[in-house]
């Protein structure tokens, strides 16, 4: 890695130590709150301060989960700096934290369309691509039920007739999502992919969710960016619009129309894209 590549990168893995170490002096804050409420709570007629403690004890346990994939992320960063390697994707240190190796997550709009998407790697990508394209899966339900979605084996085909069955060329055998909720309502999903059939045990996955949400995505120390990891799927809404003009289509038509023919041509859309913008040049 070139001397000023370098500098970059031990200055990124320096910028999410920085936020781990707030993420875990935030903890400690709140964990000592949650032990004064919890004494407090022993006392004749203030039971209500254990209702207080376990707010607290819930916010240590956020900023805990943030602490440890910022850590995870600086880790590998400061090791990518001293190597020729691929740069690290911030969400491979979710994945890991869920207990798999795959993991997506997606930031969706009112009508549960996805705005943008972040991925572990080509194996998570390529199964949210897939959901993107068809407009079902299981980021999409835990969206739209409010709730954990676990599917493994047959199950997943049976619930999901265009989705399961494209999944097992790429080795997924197993699916889990949870959504990303906040006061105002849900603005995405997270979901963990695994090659085993019969798992649905993923650990931390939906304290993971909520530290994500919580933290990286609206906190004191947001990142929706994810370190540059967040794809807003700008190529494909500029193919979009690209072919809206060149078939005279509205802009969603083109859309799916794109989508189509990455389904149909087992590609993802972003290749589908950059096919039609090159043939515009």
């Amino acid at each position: 890695m070139n001397p000023q590549r370098r500098e970059e990168a031990l200055e990124l893995a320096a910028a999410a130590q920085r936020r781990a170490d707030r993420a875990r002096e935030r903890a400690d804050r709140a964990q000592a709150a949650a032990d004064r409420h919890e004494e407090l709570a022993q006392e004749p007629g203030r039971e209500f301060h254990s209702h207080i403690a376990a707010t607290h004890r819930r916010s240590a346990a956020c900023h805990h989960s943030s602490a440890r994939l910022q850590e995870a992320f600086a880790h590998r960063t400061a090791e990518w700096a001293e190597t020729r390697g691929t740069p690290p994707r911030f969400m491979t240190g979710v994945a890991e934290a869920c207990g798999t190796s795959s993991a997506a997550l997606i930031l969706v709009g009112s009508g549960l369309d996805q705005l943008a998407v972040a991925a572990s790697d080509e194996r998570s990508c390529a199964a949210q691509d897939l959901e993107y394209v068809l407009g079902e899966g299981p980021a999409r339900d835990a969206v739209s039920d409010h709730g954990l979605i676990l599917a493994s084996g047959a199950a997943i085909r049976t619930r999901w007739p265009a989705y399961g069955p494209a999944l097992a060329p790429l080795g997924i055998a197993s699916v889990a999502a949870v959504p990303l909720d906040t006061d105002g309502g849900c603005i995405g999903a997270l979901t963990v992919f695994d090659p085993r059939p019969g798992r649905r045990d993923y650990g931390d996955l939906a304290e993971v969710a909520e530290a994500l949400t919580r933290i990286m995505l609206m906190g004191p120390d947001a990142d929706p960016e994810l370190y540059g990891g967040t794809d807003h799927r700008d190529l494909v809404h500029q193919a979009a619009g690209v072919l809206s003009v060149r078939e005279g289509c509205p802009v969603g038509d083109a859309l799916a129309l794109i989508k189509a023919r990455a389904f149909a041509e087992e590609l993802s859309t972003e290749v589908i894209a950059r096919r039609i913008l090159h043939a515009d040049h």
